[in-house]
């Protein structure tokens, strides 16, 4: 979504051209995939963490600009918000020692960070939804100063034509209405990137639907926004709400949205994603670029404006050839690193004993329909949703996680070759969330049980368990 463009003003003759380039892009990648001709490597992990920067009042600091300027490292960059931010990791092999690589490079990255955070009388904070943000905080004078931005923010409010109606129904109920994109700002995430052979692509991508919702009742960390208690993980309405527009043919309200769950599993091949994106997603940044179509900058570009909870991506090995990774999208910021680290850990080892599962079975696993009803309810109740899985029964998610997707996690890491002992080191962090029924979403609840409303008290404890980077499994209430 980061990507600059060169105006954030267009004429209807770009749309045009924009269109007729997206249509040769995505012909010649329908016919390298086709054809084989996409890269074969992987599994290979990366991922991007969105933070944010606060005073010391604990309230939102919008200055992501002077802050990315002096602490010039290429890992970071600006999210919409200027009081968030964002961060980035190197993409490695999948194997041996990967998970470990994984936690010292944002280990470091993040110490780093919230050093040069610190010099700068601020405080670096990664977590779901911020419980101190106000509603006039989201305002246009605090969107990042990046074209990409005030012109998403002109193409999506010239598509729906009014304004942008929040209304979340969670333990209590939010109504809002909003003039701008900024509501977006109020959802942050981790984004796990998984790089996949070609052959496999389409079976990594159901995997990655079928883990969404363990991912999002593990990871919720978003139960506060605008001091209401809604969802255990608020993101998820807020983000689909907050773009709120829909698919070609005059429909700006469906019934494909551009942030939502997807339409259907990828049935034969991953292309069918990129195929439904040209046929049914009108363009909103019609850049042009001066470039080869084998640069797929079209294509990636308009990819990059929908936003499915799981996405597919195009990208590009040392030599060149385009490769595909499968992005999810569903698990909240923070809480810590060695969470965030458990959280990858566990989605890259039950996606990859699903992706073997997959490649067996005649059918799916579980009704494309039954797979997003599953991440609704775990979205909306977390660790005390009921889920069906593949037996066709109910079950309580803590039970379903303890009994069989800790274990296919397991056996999903050791089919990849990760070190046992890294294997069981995560994997005991996710077990010991379930097992003490508290994730972050959990744990700042139970806070405000015992210091109702007071949200700054809430974030400086939050933001001081954060630093001592213990697993939120093992907190406690002061």
């Amino acid at each position: 979504m980061g990507q600059e463009v060169h105006t954030e003003f267009y004429q209807p003759a770009d749309f045009e051209l924009f269109r007729q380039r997206l249509a040769i892009e995505t012909q010649l990648l329908e016919q390298l995939i086709t054809k084989g001709a996409c890269s074969e490597h992987g599994p290979i992990a990366g991922f991007e963490i969105e933070a944010w920067l606060l005073g010391d009042d604990m309230r939102p600091a919008p200055c992501n600009a002077s802050y990315l300027s002096s602490f010039n490292n290429p890992l970071a960059s600006a999210e919409l918000a200027k009081f968030n931010v964002e961060f980035n990791t190197p993409p490695i092999p999948l194997a041996g020692n990967a998970l470990i690589q994984l936690n010292n490079g944002l280990l470091g990255t993040w110490q780093q960070a919230e050093q040069h955070a610190r010099k700068m009388q601020l405080h670096l904070l990664m977590i779901g939804s911020l419980p101190t943000l106000r509603l006039d905080d989201l305002h246009l004078g605090n969107l990042s100063d990046m074209n990409r931005y005030r012109a998403l923010n002109e193409q999506i409010l010239k598509t729906r034509n009014r304004p942008i109606h929040l209304d979340i129904q969670g333990h209590e109920h939010l109504r809002v209405d909003h003039h701008d994109v900024m509501l977006e700002a109020a959802a942050t995430s981790f984004q796990l990137h998984l790089q996949c052979p070609l052959s496999l692509a389409h079976f990594y991508y159901n995997a990655s639907i079928l883990a969404s919702a363990p991912m999002v009742a593990l990871c919720a960390n978003a139960p506060f926004v605008f001091g209401k208690d809604l969802w255990h993980d608020s993101r998820i309405p807020i983000f689909e709400q907050a773009v709120g527009i829909g698919g070609l043919g005059g429909v700006a309200q469906g019934p494909l949205w551009r942030v939502g769950f997807g339409s259907d599993f990828a049935r034969h091949s991953i292309f069918e994603c990129f195929a439904e994106n040209l046929a049914h997603f009108p363009i909103i940044l019609p850049e042009c670029f001066d470039t080869e179509p084998e640069c797929f900058q079209y294509l990636r570009l308009h990819n990059g404006t929908i936003w499915r909870w799981n996405r597919p991506l195009i990208g590009f090995d040392d030599d060149g050839t385009p490769h595909i990774r499968i992005e999810q999208r569903t698990p909240s910021a923070g809480p810590t690193v060695i969470d965030a680290i458990a959280n990858a850990a566990f989605f890259y080892g039950l996606c990859q004993n699903l992706c073997e599962e997959l490649q067996t079975q005649q059918s799916p696993l579980l009704a494309f329909s039954q797979a997003k009803d599953n991440f609704y309810q775990a979205a909306r109740y977390g660790l005390e949703a009921h889920i069906v899985w593949f037996d066709e029964q109910k079950q309580r998610l803590p039970s379903l996680l303890k009994n069989e997707l800790l274990p296919r996690a397991a056996l999903g890491l050791k089919s990849l070759h990760i070190n046992q002992p890294d294997i069981n080191l995560y994997l005991d962090i996710i077990r010991q969330r379930v097992v003490s029924l508290q994730n972050g979403s959990i744990w700042q609840r139970r806070f405000m049980q015992k210091y109702p409303g007071d949200f700054v008290a809430l974030t400086r404890c939050y933001l001081d368990n954060q630093r001592r980077n213990r697993p939120v499994g093992e907190w406690e209430i002061p």
